[in-house]
């Protein structure tokens, strides 16, 4: 848990958002609003907006810059501003960074966490890699990206075809990939994502692709809705969590069911939806553990 650093009234709170969510999302609104009851000076402030003193804040929160990963020298290069003086940064530059490129799920792999069978792409052609792992479909994404940017699915009859070799190349130039075996559970059964605050585990959505889709995130039709979370599952998101170096202020581990067992699909650090308006007690969770 984080030690009491300031109190209330003096600590001044800037939650970073991006140009195109200047006034945040739904849940991170709720949060400032806790965050002024209990009294702290709190404001939502566009991360790459040229007139904004950091240096007149106390703490940063990384909340809704859904364009960093279309920007990310630019991005990173902010964020390391926080670095060793300033406002406090939550998440902590340090996570930022390596969470900002999807090659940390080796990390998890390594320990024994299992995710959804992977190959990180470098000079290879699809077809081969379908044909040599025996997958019927995949996921294609760049290494660095959110929001299912630049994320579609091929099948192995498919991965032939000129379309996609096209496709497929002109992804390659310049940028990371990896190629993903299909999990159909994500269509038939949803993603499960995990919040964590404060080291703690606060509560869990399901995330649900609109139909014909595989997509879960709100803005290609997909929907969270709150299920009841099987035990076993909310153990396995503790395990990854735990994972994670400390301290953070923040977490999302999301992962698909399958056979019973959490596959993993991403431990979001940087900008998490955190769903804080799907639990009653999530947003003054929040607010309480900034002001600690």
């Amino acid at each position: 848990m984080f030690a009491a650093r300031y109190t209330p009234s003096l600590l001044r709170i800037a939650l970073a958002t991006y140009s195109r969510l200047p006034g945040l999302s739904r849940g991170d609104r709720l949060l400032l609003a806790e965050l002024l009851r209990l009294g702290a000076d709190a404001s939502a402030v566009v991360w790459d907006d040229p007139t904004v003193r950091w240096n007149d804040f106390d703490c940063v929160v990384i909340r809704s810059c859904w364009d960093y990963h279309l920007r990310l020298d630019e991005f990173l290069a902010w964020v390391g501003r926080f670095e060793g003086h300033g406002p406090a940064l939550w998440n902590p530059a340090s996570l930022v960074r390596v969470n900002a490129h999807k090659s940390y799920l080796r990390r998890f792999e390594s320990e024994g966490i299992p995710i959804a069978p992977t190959v990180w792409v470098e000079a290879v052609s699809l077809g081969e890699i379908l044909a040599e792992r025996g997958w019927a479909e995949a996921v294609v994404k760049p290494a660095v990206s959110a929001s299912a940017t630049g994320t579609w699915r091929v099948s192995r009859d498919g991965a032939g075809s000129t379309e996609v070799v096209e496709r497929f190349g002109g992804m390659a130039q310049g940028q990371d990939l990896l190629v993903q075996r299909f999990l159909p559970e994500i269509v038939s059964r949803g993603e499960w994502a995990f919040i964590f605050i404060d080291g703690e585990y606060s509560h869990a959505v399901l995330k649900v692709p609109a139909a014909g889709d595989f997509r879960v995130q709100a803005e290609l039709g997909g929907r969270a809705v709150s299920e009841p979370v099987p035990a076993t599952l909310t153990e396995q998101a503790e395990a990854i969590a735990r994972l994670v170096p400390r301290p953070w202020l923040y977490a999302r581990v999301d992962g698909v069911e399958v056979e019973g067992r959490l596959v993993l699909m991403e431990v979001e650090l940087i900008e998490p939806e955190l769903f804080l308006e799907l639990h009653p007690e999530a947003s003054a969770r929040m607010a309480r553990a900034l002001l600690r």
